[in-house]
């Protein structure tokens, strides 16, 4: 993937990233997530894309925007073509790449699967291609005895051997357990990081990784942004929607983005099948996972196993799982809402 962005993902760029800002507190000028899918709904209607808003006739435009997003506020925004310009080439000396939902390599799970909930803008670095490879998700606590790290790390191995692409979120523990031993074992990995992507895609231990093409890693949010409680818990969904199946080796009862990120798609979203480690002490939070339908782990003991574990049947979005019984792939999010837009491309 490369840094020529289009004119709709500079538009979008304007609207909703900190930009050179990086660290410090996000302007309340921003459009947030559920503003910007307003203005894009407006788009729609007009049969306009962002891009539009950078323009000759933006004027016309920005005016039909006004009951949602006030003109005055959009043209601060869109002013700001500067700062993209400096922000990019900081960007392209690191190697990050960014993508918005207006372009057609926007990865095409988090399109299809979320929708208008996928994030208007992605960052990255490394093989893209990866994104679209699913795998399994492997999540859990950052604070875990050594035994759940050699478990961890024994199922992102096994994962490996089977050609499979570990998924998870880059923070200590678990998630980091779990893409380390695949990439030790020569496999792939998709790691979706809440803060510090430009950091961790400047560390010492993924730069091989990264020009080898088997390591990508990606945030919703500014590559120099700091860790955020609420980000992490967001950015678990996207972690989901890119794996085929989710592992999920420990979690905290009723707390915590493991256990939050487990729960939401195992109530509402329903986007892949969701197991919990089945050996050892599971714990009171992987046990109430199972009585919300969470299926035990069949712990595979060889690759072919493991892959079959993966393309295990799920239901049909009308039939209820039964008791250690998978969900289902659903077409539509909670609360009657559409994933699709009219069209999704922006």
């Amino acid at each position: 993937m490369n840094m020529s962005l289009s004119p709709d993902t500079q538009a979008i760029l304007l609207l909703t990233a900190p930009l050179i800002a990086g660290r410090t507190e996000p302007s309340t000028e921003l459009l947030t997530p559920r503003e910007y899918n307003q203005l894009a709904r407006v788009l729609i209607e007009n049969d306009r894309q962002p891009g539009d808003l950078l323009g000759p006739d933006a004027g016309e435009l920005i005016a039909k925007c006004r009951p949602i997003i006030d003109g005055t506020r959009l043209d601060r925004l869109l002013s700001r073509g500067f700062l993209l310009s400096q922000t990019i080439e900081r960007w392209q000396a690191r190697a990050l790449w960014v993508t918005s939902r207006a372009d057609a390599d926007y990865p095409k799970r988090l399109k299809e699967r979320l929708g208008e909930y996928a994030p208007p803008i992605l960052y990255g670095c490394g093989d893209a291609a990866i994104l679209e490879s699913g795998g399994l998700a492997i999540v859990g606590s950052r604070h875990v005895e050594q035994a759940l790290v050699e478990y961890t790390e024994h199922i992102g191995g096994l994962a490996a051997e089977a050609r499979c692409t570990v998924v998870s979120g880059g923070a200590r523990g678990i998630d980091q357990a779990a893409m380390r031993s695949a990439l030790e074992m020569g496999g792939l990995v998709s790691g979706v990081l809440s803060d510090s992507l430009e950091r961790a895609a400047m560390a010492r231990e993924h730069r091989e990784v990264l020009v080898g093409g088997r390591l990508v890693l990606i945030s919703p949010y500014d590559p120099l942004a700091g860790f955020n409680v609420g980000n992490a818990m967001q950015r678990n969904k996207l972690i989901y929607a890119l794996a085929d199946a989710a592992l999920v080796v420990s979690s905290d009862y009723e707390k915590g983005g493991t256990w939050s990120g487990a729960v939401e798609q195992l109530e509402k979203l329903r986007l892949i099948p969701i197991y919990v480690r089945s050996e050892g002490e599971t714990g009171k939070g992987l046990d109430a996972l199972r009585r919300k339908g969470a299926a035990p782990w069949p712990n595979p003991a060889n690759p072919a196993e493991f892959s079959e574990t993966l393309a295990a049947p799920i239901h049909h979005e009308n039939e209820m799982p039964r008791q250690g019984e998978l969900f289902v792939v659903r077409e539509k999010p909670p609360n009657g809402a559409n994933y699709h837009l009219d069209r999704p491309s922006t």
